[in-house]
């Protein structure tokens, strides 16, 4: 004969199991609350400006970009977004030129990465960035800045190494 469970003893049950897995619960807190603030939303927004390219050709592409400054930001990149448009791109500053390393890790979208000398000239463009590779991809020269847009974008509109950029941080500009 099957067994007749009612709905009172099942109410008892989830009771029990809540007084009993409620101390986990407060206790997991404060981690769960760091992890939190370890992985922000994918689409959480940095600071918004605006940068122009010019090419060897004289023509300006002007791109909306968000800054990475923190180290935070500078972590989170673009990893875990799914799309970036045209005309966008975000900003990796440093405070003196270095030699930079970037990757794609959690990375989802093809990236073209542009490395910026100090006084605004490109130095090198990784074009197409393989999507949720951990190769590393090196600046080959110091630079103060990366710039990420879409990939492809460098191809499409033109942008080679040499050309230069206009923002407040580069000093050619």
């Amino acid at each position: 004969m099957p067994t007749v469970v009612s709905s009172s003893t099942k109410g008892a049950a989830i009771c029990v199991a809540l007084f009993i897995f409620s101390p986990l619960f407060v206790a997991a807190w404060p981690f769960m609350n760091a992890l939190i603030d370890i992985v922000p939303p994918a689409y959480a927004k940095m600071r918004q400006d605006t940068l122009k390219i010019i090419s060897s050709s004289g023509t300006e592409h002007s791109f909306d970009i968000e800054v990475a400054a923190s180290e935070k930001e500078k972590a989170l990149g673009l990893m875990f977004r799914t799309e970036l448009g045209d005309g966008q791109g975000m900003l990796f500053p440093y405070p003196i030129e270095r030699g930079l390393q970037m990757w794609m890790h959690n990375t989802y979208i093809s990236l073209d990465m542009l490395f910026i000398r100090a006084d605004g000239t490109i130095a090198r463009i990784e074009e197409r960035a393989e999507p949720l590779s951990d190769r590393v991809i090196s600046s080959g020269s110091p630079v103060l800045a990366v710039l990420e847009l879409p990939g492809g974008a460098a191809q499409r509109l033109g942008i080679k190494a040499g050309d230069k950029v206009r923002y407040p941080i580069f000093s050619g500009t």
